[in-house]
This record gives C-alpha cells, structure tokens and sequence, in this order.
C-alpha cells in the first residue's frame, strides 16, 4: 500500500487537547485495533509528532504517514504493528493480589534468578503500572515490555539486571 492510498479504519479527533492526550489516546484506540489496522489521530499539539514516533518506534507500530488537515491539526496514519511475543523464564500471575504485594513477590522471585533472565509478571492491583515503574526507576530494575491485556490486567516483563 502506497503511503498515498492509506485509509484509516478509525478516525480520532484530538484536536485542542495537549501533549501527553493525544498520544495516550491514540495508544489506548490502537490497542483496541487488529493488526494491520489503520488509526488516524488528528492534533493540533505541537508535540505530538515527536511523541507518536517515538511510541511507534518502541512498539512495533508504524506512522504511514502524516498530513496537514483542512479542518486544522495533522492527520497521523498509524498502523498498528505485529505484537512480538516475548519470552520469559519465569511466570508470576498474581492477579487478585493487592499493591504492593506484585512487586514483593517480583523482588523475590528476581533474587533467585540469572542476570539478564526475564520475569513475566501478571497484575490487575489498580495501583501496578505507576507502582512498578517508580519501583524499577528506584532498583535500576528493566522493565523490557510493558502490556496491557484488558481494562485493569497488565503484563510486566522485567529483567535482572
């Protein structure tokens, strides 16, 4: 398909909303799309376009193209990419666990483990995705992957350092 024949399969009009919304909003439609499927975010955020491809690049999803709206604001065209399976060594799903249980669990677990062995946490604690990230942030613990599986379930794939 030629950058020129891109048809969006969802339109999604951002217009007046600043950075970080519009990216926020464009992840959050194309998790929902199937691959392949084509996203056109429309923003008038002059940081958008730094932002999208920046996400795109770390996800595996691709801006076809962009273009100048004649109602304001830039078209991004954003196909959504292949989800790369991951693998992991060792499997904690700890749903129904509360914060900051997860990451007590995770701590342990990665104490155990081969430096540059993956961890494949599963979580629905509503707390998780900030929790985690600060926690990482503070060890120097990776978090390679990050994946929202429904409304409240994240998967976690984090590697001993």
């Amino acid at each position: 398909m030629s950058a020129q024949n891109v048809k969006a399969n969802v339109i999604l009009d951002l217009k007046g909303l600043t950075c970080p919304a519009p990216l926020l909003g464009a992840k959050q439609m194309v998790d929902q799309l199937d691959e392949g499927q084509i996203l056109m975010l429309v923003s008038d955020c002059p940081g958008t376009q730094d932002d999208l491809f920046a996400w795109a690049k770390q996800t595996e999803n691709h801006i076809l193209k962009t273009e100048p709206q004649a109602q304001g604001g830039t078209g991004y065209y954003i196909q959504k990419g292949k989800r790369q399976a991951r693998k992991a060594n060792v499997l904690l799903d700890i749903r129904g666990v509360s914060c900051p249980g997860p990451i007590v669990e995770a701590k342990k677990l990665l104490n155990g483990m081969n430096k540059g062995e993956i961890l494949k946490l599963v979580s629905n604690c509503p707390g998780i995705q900030s929790d985690i990230t600060g926690w990482a942030d503070a060890t120097g613990t990776k978090i390679v992957d990050t994946f929202k599986i429904s409304a409240d379930e994240y998967e976690f794939f984090i590697q001993k350092s």
